[in-house]
């Protein structure tokens, strides 16, 4: 049971939710997007919140300022938090502008949203779900995305919100975090994509 737990762990975890986020929009959108655009934009989203973060994460190991790829304490969720919020202003900036792409654009602005606040937490000395933040911003994303389109993907949305229970259940199972933790997290993650929501909905 705890390797099956930690395994939805490593598949969930925080890194793969802007990637996730694109792949779900382009393979939802009726919009006309040709195969240079796409690739255009998955492959830098793709370095620059897998890769780099990977890279950046080898880094701290080796200096010793992180001690695993979970980031268990709250002094060390600084550096890492930081760096992403960097990486997603350089896509926000670089990569989706917003006239285009407005749904992803927003999407990744809600993500910077959602980072900023785990930071603040993490400046108060409070240790909120990244796992849940992103799986809460997925989430609400798909949700909005099935509205605005009118499109049935309820399917998609109810096996997410089933992976987003077992994710949960890792983390509570693993002692990763406190219930509040969790619960907090998540709801940051929904109220961010909220928040931006309205400019593309």
């Amino acid at each position: 049971m705890r390797f099956f737990l930690k395994v939805i762990s490593y598949i969930f975890h925080p890194l793969f939710i802007p990637i996730g986020g694109t792949l779900a929009y382009f393979l939802s959108t009726p919009k006309f997007s040709s195969p240079e655009l796409q690739s255009a934009n998955v492959l830098p989203i793709f370095i620059l919140t897998v890769i780099i973060p990977i890279i950046f994460y080898l880094i701290l190991l080796n200096i010793g300022l992180v001690s695993s790829i979970f980031i268990p304490s709250i002094k060390e969720r600084i550096y890492p938090i930081a760096i992403n919020i960097v990486l997603l202003l350089t896509i926000v900036l670089k990569v989706i502008p917003n006239n285009y792409i407005a749904e992803l654009y927003y999407f990744f602005i809600g993500l910077i949203i959602a980072s900023l606040t785990a930071l603040l937490f993490v400046i108060m000395k409070f240790k909120v779900s990244m796992h849940l933040i992103g799986m809460g911003s997925l989430l609400m994303f798909l949700i909005c995305l099935s509205i605005h389109f009118e499109m049935n993907i309820t399917i998609a949305i109810s096996l997410f919100t089933l992976a987003t229970g077992l994710v949960t259940t890792s983390r509570l199972y693993l002692k990763a975090h406190t219930k509040p933790e969790l619960f907090i997290g998540f709801f940051i993650g929904l109220i961010a994509q909220l928040l931006t929501v309205q400019f593309w909905l």
